[in-house]
């Protein structure tokens, strides 16, 4: 289940309404509308995964959907980001596939690409700037946009703050 501190909680199948509500609200401003889509992780006794699903409009603010997992304890840095880009990349095909399905989604879906946001950066001292040609790479192989550190505030920000 999914959580919004605007709606509570939520069914995956039930966000697209709820993105749909903020575009044909936020399209007058005519500025881009974005979805997005992030997960980022924390270890305890279990790893805490929390996936994001954002809707922004450009200056004019947004609302967001997350979804908290726990999994054994996952120690690899590498395992850990995939295992996070492979959540968020199964939750956007979810939403994807919804979307396509429906005739009232047509337009948002046609004006507003998905993109996933991964939690790695090119940091010097980073432990994740040599993952990110596959990560993606696998991202946009998938059919999404993918940004990365400091551009990818849905799971560096907003699912990193939820983790902790």
């Amino acid at each position: 289940m999914f959580q919004s501190q605007t709606y509570g909680k939520l069914h995956i199948k039930q966000i697209p309404d709820k993105l749909l509500m903020f575009f044909e609200k936020y399209r007058k401003f005519d500025t881009p509308i974005h979805i997005i889509v992030g997960t980022d992780s924390q270890n305890f006794s279990q790893t805490k995964m929390v996936s994001v699903i954002a809707v922004t409009c450009e200056g004019h603010g947004g609302i967001f959907f997350y979804e908290v997992t726990r999994q054994p304890r996952i120690m690899d840095v590498r395992t850990k980001l995939h295992v996070e880009t492979n959540d968020s990349l199964r939750i956007a095909s979810t939403l994807v596939e919804q979307m396509e399905n429906e005739k009232k989604y047509e337009e948002m879906y046609l004006n507003c690409p998905i993109s996933i946001h991964v939690d790695a950066g090119n940091s010097k001292n980073g432990k994740t700037k040599e993952l990110i040609p596959e990560l993606v790479g696998w991202v946009r192989a998938m059919g999404y946009e993918c940004e990365i550190k400091p551009d990818s505030y849905v799971a560096s920000t907003i699912a990193d703050r939820i983790s902790k």
